[in-house]
């Protein structure tokens, strides 16, 4: 018994970090001199000029000025290890240089044209996208955010099903625009404005879900809200597979299944929000929908689309797509020439580099040492998600559950001292999100893990 004991100890020691300060791994890049204003004065002029609901991270915001891959710099040329990626945006790396150079060519030659006229780059891009696609999703909208491309879908799903109501989760995030609030499902974005035919579904979350990973009970319970809070026919369902403001909660397995079969039955559509999920970051697929072995009617996505630039989409089939055709449908900016040089010069990184297979072999090797260090830890309650898209929920009592909100704060501040940005999520701000760019490696996620320990042993 004592020597199983101690053999368990020493497999555990290969995961848990150094009580020393942990170093960030070598990089052979040097920033360039910052001369611009300093911190203090870009806050300021931020506070003076911009509106006043900005969110900003730390109590002492940083000024970043540079970004090379995987890191970022400050005005005073200290490097971090970034684990958030412009919130899981910079899916490539800052500054690539490929995308970069796509980006500068077509700024050179043609910075903007509308869909009035013919361009090569937004056709070359929507044939690339619809290549990625699954089943007849083959007809692409370009848009610019990821709240627009949720609204479009919202607007298709009605317009092709002539219903009005539209269902999602609780704990989703869908975006912040009129249309998408009423979707979202955190009191902590949403304002006491018209929601308008939008309901909200017991959450199919394994961990804190009334049903833990039961997803019939879960599925039971979105055909009990059409039985009984609808007409009994619906325009739609909206989910993403990882829920990333909330928390990276993945959902049940199987849940998407059974439900995409209910909505179907009550004459809605079903839509994929892989504005966080997709272009490989799960690892296993390339897709996040496709974790949960279904095939949307739509799907959105935006954020690691473009690795920073202004860029989201929608891809449907054509008999969707046609709905829209009834009226005039046009987006000024959605597919401009620079955005789809660097959208498609994402797509090609993103298979050249392999990133998906990376994702998967990194994110498991990350996976695996926090969830060694979560043995050793009690604050850490849980560890989840999948490839780089990962969350590590914070509990002061583990039976409970309870949120450790303080701590978190704590922790956060620590991280950032020694060198990392990671992400906060969740209703009660507890998870800290790790979704990095898709160049992270094992030596990151090692430093990351080690800095992690290192702080929490200093709580």
């Amino acid at each position: 018994m004592a020597e199983r004991k101690m053999r368990g100890m020493k497999e555990n020691a290969l995961f848990i970090g150094p009580r020393n300060r942990p170093q960030l791994p070598p990089l052979d890049h040097a920033p360039r001199p910052y001369n611009g204003p300093r911190a203090d004065q870009v806050f300021e002029k931020r506070k003076k000029f911009l509106g006043p609901s900005l969110l900003h991270y730390y109590q002492k915001p940083l000024n970043i000025v540079e970004g090379k891959m995987q890191y970022l710099f400050d005005e005073n040329g200290r490097r971090y290890l970034d684990a958030f990626a412009g919130i899981v945006t910079v899916s490539c790396g800052h500054c690539h240089p490929e995308i970069l150079n796509a980006i500068t060519e077509q700024s050179k030659l043609l910075p903007h044209a509308t869909t009035i006229y013919l361009h090569h780059a937004i056709a070359d891009f929507a044939e690339a996208l619809a290549s990625k696609m699954p089943g007849n999703l083959k007809v692409v909208y370009f848009v610019n955010s990821g709240s627009e491309a949720n609204e479009l879908a919202m607007m298709m799903a009605r317009l092709y099903t002539g219903n009005l109501g539209m269902i999602s989760l609780r704990n989703a995030y869908h975006g912040g625009s009129s249309g998408t609030l009423g979707l979202t499902a955190l009191n902590t974005w949403k304002y006491p404005i018209p929601q308008g035919e939008i309901h909200h579904v017991v959450n199919p979350d394994p961990y804190h879900g009334v049903f833990g990973s039961d997803a019939n009970r879960y599925a039971k319970d979105l055909q009990d809200h059409i039985d009984f809070g609808t007409s009994g026919k619906v325009a739609g369902f909206i989910a993403e597979t990882i829920q990333g403001v909330g928390g990276a909660v993945e959902l049940a397995p199987g849940y998407l299944k059974l439900v995409y079969d209910i909505v179907r039955k009550a004459g809605g559509v079903c839509i994929a929000d892989e504005v966080q999920t997709g272009f490989g970051r799960a690892g296993s697929n390339y897709w996040g929908f496709e974790t949960q072995g279904v095939i949307p009617d739509i799907v959105t996505m935006a954020k690691g689309i473009g690795n920073g630039l202004p860029l989201g989409a929608v891809v449907t089939t054509p008999e969707i797509a046609s709905v829209l055709a009834q009226k005039i449908q046009f987006n000024t900016f959605g597919g401009n020439p620079v955005c789809s040089a660097g959208g498609l010069a994402v797509l090609r990184v993103i298979d050249q580099e392999k990133r998906q297979a990376h994702c998967a072999d990194v994110g498991s090797h990350l996976l695996k040492r926090l969830r060694a260090l979560q043995q050793t830890h009690e604050i850490i309650g849980d560890v989840r998600g999948r490839g780089l898209m990962v969350g590590i929920e914070l509990v002061t009592d583990r039976n409970e559950k309870t949120p450790a909100k303080a701590e978190t704060a704590v922790l956060f501040e620590k991280l950032r001292e020694l060198g990392i940005l990671v992400g906060k999520g969740g209703l009660h701000g507890n998870v800290f999100r790790i979704n990095p760019p898709m160049c992270f490696n094992r030596d990151d996620a090692d430093f990351l893990v080690d800095a992690l320990d290192y702080a929490i042993s200093k709580l």
